[in-house]
């Protein structure tokens, strides 16, 4: 007689969701809005003296929207897009600027032809039927000045 063997399992079939419809089509629209205001910043930056270095550039510390040099500063660009302006400007948070800082820290020592330039962080804000706003130096919001 052979020993008994337990009963197998029975595993019921896995079940892979999709997003839905609309969720995926938001999704795209918010993609292309991004990339539409990043090139709406891209030109009034350049129509400002403003030389274009990298557009999305991904270091280890994160990823820089639009990094810029003008004379000897070198700009790490944030592009925000909001319902109103104030809102794009005070939309920068705390630990957002220290990525970009170190995003910025980390670009200026891998590119030896950019030593000497002074760093700095930049937002430019866009709002439905405004003019985008560029604001130079900008510190965190909940942050005192450094």
């Amino acid at each position: 007689m052979s020993p008994e063997r337990p009963p197998t399992k029975v595993r019921a079939p896995k079940v892979v969701r999709e997003k839905r419809g609309w969720r995926v089509a938001l999704g795209a629209v918010s993609h292309r809005l991004g990339h539409r205001s990043e090139w709406w910043a891209a030109a009034l930056l350049m129509a400002r003296g403003y030389q274009i270095l990298g557009f999305r550039l991904k270091t280890r510390a994160g990823e820089i929207d639009i990094l810029a040099r003008r004379g000897r500063v070198l700009a790490v660009v944030e592009v925000k897009r909001r319902a109103t302006l104030e809102a794009a400007l005070s939309a920068l948070g705390p630990d957002q600027y220290d990525r970009l800082l170190s995003a910025g820290r980390s670009v200026l020592r891998q590119r030896p032809g950019l030593a000497g330039h002074g760093l700095r962080i930049d937002v430019v804000a866009l709002a439905p039927g405004r003019f985008p706003r560029h604001r130079r130096g900008v510190v965190a919001v909940g942050r005192g000045q450094a």
